[in-house]
């Protein structure tokens, strides 16, 4: 959870525990009358010159016997293939049969989201792999003297005689990379690529090589995680991580103190290995979790820029090896958007990578109401509305019609207890002197009349997981990425933006207004004018609009336009409330004896322990 998103939960919970402080009843003190007083364009540019993590693996510079043949082919140079897909562009270099670029074609970079898009022009397109720090895929292991092996320092030899191939359709495509160590002795990295699909189908092939590798195991290494491709590398950190999926549970990895390495050992079966940024992830899945020894995953937080932020993450597979004359290890490779519905398609529990946000341990609360109930909605919803503007305020006008049975309650819990003041104002001054006998009539008197003095705040507390999933759902939903709604939001996954101030607000530090915010802003203030009658609480009415406007002006646009409209409808609600909701009369209810509610036990139990202390010191 990043800095912003902390901060804001934390004053919201604030400010909510002294709303509901100050709006609960209290039989000690006399009632009131009622008053009338109702980021960043260089950091991404500059994410490639961070420093690399270096991986806990064995050093790569030392020739062993069996590359005998290797060294002769150390001459050739670089060979790109290019294999194009509906969906993607894959670069393949001949030196360590690997990955060089990837660049996936739905998605444009940030810096041209604005532009007329051009299918044909990739540059404009987001590119995942570090290519500049090499190493994304390889095979590493240490001979049986002792010397480390890695394919990435060495040329291998490609199947394709083309180097420009294109599928369509269900067009796919085989493609090997082999590395000769010696006649007899290689290792073969196996690619199939499919048009439709996101997935690359990958085979690691060992042949001859039985008594060459010591310590029985080898590693499958992604170095350098993804390269962050978004315009605030701070909020994408925030989501930024490796992870396993391990003993049944996606178990993260996360880089979160800056300059300080992350490191975490996994032995055992783990059924796929991943690392992402905020909207993209790499996913290696073996095709037999029981064959995996173990994974590896260290990562490290840099500063980038001026007040920018990178993550990178280095993992490894282990494997056994077992001696024979030919080995094999197969892997499905999933290269693509954080997209639930998408890695729904794949099972082997990939959503677990989508984020829907948690609070403080929270996470069995919120995840089910976000990837259940939000999420689904979200999506049919769009299905027949293509702008997702609309989409979020027809969801807002949803989720309010959900919640209207819980605010109803809680709005006529509050009238009923305003109601109460004045018999409760009466029992005060009647037992002015004694403090035991005026709570316990006080409750009595609650029960009489059927009322809970917590009734005006559960209702409230029961809507906080949806609030929360909601939160989760609308900072992190790749659907809202570089999606325009009107006017100047262009972006429904960024603020919208109306101008800069020119330097930072200090704690909050935001130096961008937005417009979205500030209406959030104001319609909190008439909401909570028309609320608030209580002149003690009068500060909140000024204090909670400034805060959340604040603490909303560096979140995304979608979310405040979420925000926004919910309050719109909540004024509409109270306004239907206050003029024509009708007074609340108070009718003692039958048998109040026969069910004793939470507060009249504890009031009970505080009398009794009362006497209990009295008859000790007599």
């Amino acid at each position: 959870m990043d800095k912003q998103t902390t901060i804001a939960f934390i004053l919201i919970g604030a400010i909510l525990i002294l709303w509901l402080y100050l709006t609960a009843p209290d039989p000690n003190q006399q009632t009131k009358p009622k008053s009338d007083t109702t980021q960043l364009k260089d950091t991404l540019l500059n994410s490639e010159k961070q420093d690399t993590v270096s991986i806990n693996q064995p050093k790569e510079n030392i020739k062993n016997d069996l590359l005998v043949e290797q060294t002769k082919q150390d001459s050739i140079p670089e060979v790109i293939t290019v294999i194009e897909t509906d969906l993607a562009r894959f670069e393949l270099s001949n030196k360590g049969g690997n990955f060089k670029k990837i660049f996936l074609k739905k998605f444009n970079n940030w810096y041209t989201a604005d532009k007329k898009e051009n299918q044909d022009d990739y540059l404009d397109k987001v590119q995942l792999l570090n290519y500049s720090k090499g190493g994304s895929y390889d095979i590493s292991f240490v001979s049986i003297d002792g010397h480390g092996i890695n394919t990435k320092d060495f040329t291998l030899q490609s199947s394709l005689t083309s180097t420009n191939v294109r599928l369509t359709g269900k067009d796919s495509i085989k493609v090997d990379y082999v590395l000769q160590l010696e006649p007899g002795k290689t290792i073969t990295k196996t690619f199939i690529f499919f048009a439709d699909k996101y997935e690359v189908k990958s085979d690691i092939i060992f042949s001859g090589l039985s008594s060459n590798i010591s310590s029985n195991s080898y590693d499958l290494v992604w170095n350098n995680g993804i390269r962050f491709v978004e315009k605030n590398s701070v909020d994408e950190a925030s989501y930024s991580n490796a992870s396993v999926y391990y003993g049944d549970e996606q178990v993260i990895v996360n880089a979160s103190s800056t300059g300080e390495k992350e490191v975490k050992e996994f032995r055992g079966r783990i059924d796929w290995l991943a690392v992402r940024n905020k909207y993209f992830a790499v996913v290696i899945i073996p095709d037999n979790p029981q064959k995996v020894e173990g994974a590896y995953i260290e990562g490290i937080s840099n500063h980038a820029g001026k007040d920018g932020l990178t993550k990178q993450y280095n993992a490894r597979l282990t494997l056994p090896f077992q001696n024979k004359a030919e080995e094999k290890q197969s892997f499905t490779l999933f290269i693509g958007p954080v997209d639930y519905k998408e890695l729904e398609s794949y099972g082997r529990n990939l959503v677990a990578i989508v984020d829907f946000g948690s609070f403080f341990g929270l996470k069995f609360i919120v995840r089910p109401i976000a990837e259940y109930i939000l999420l689904p909605l979200f999506l049919f919803i769009n299905s027949f509305i293509p702008n997702y503007g609309v989409v979020l305020i027809i969801f807002s006008i949803i989720i309010k019609i959900a919640v209207y049975p819980l605010t109803k309650s809680s709005f006529q819990s509050m009238k009923k207890m305003q109601a109460l003041q004045p018999m409760i104002t009466e029992l005060k001054e009647k037992y002015n002197d004694d403090p035991q006998k005026m709570n316990k009539e006080t409750m009595k008197l609650y029960s009489t009349y059927g009322i809970n003095p917590a009734g005006g705040c559960l209702p409230m507390l029961l809507q906080m997981p949806i609030f929360i999933a909601l939160w989760g759902l609308f900072k992190s939903a790749i659907e809202l990425r570089q999606q325009p709604f009107f006017g100047w939001i262009t972006d429904l996954s960024q603020p919208d933006v109306i101008f800069n101030i020119g330097y930072k607000i200090p704690i909050f530090g935001i130096s961008e207004i937005s417009g979205l915010a500030l209406l959030m802003g104001i319609t909190t203030f008439v909401q909570q004018k028309m609320t608030v009658k209580d002149p003690k609480q009068q500060a909140l009415v000024y204090m909670m609009p400034v805060m959340l406007t604040l603490l909303f002006m560096s979140f995304p646009s979608g979310l405040n336009l979420y925000y926004f409209m919910f309050n719109i409808l909540s004024i509409a609600q109270q306004y239907y409330i206050n003029h024509k909701g009708g007074k609340v009369e108070l009718v003692p209810v039958a048998n109040p004896k026969k069910k004793k509610g939470f507060m009249s036990k504890l009031m009970e139990a505080a009398e009794e322990q009362a006497k209990t202390q009295q008859k000790r010191r007599k």
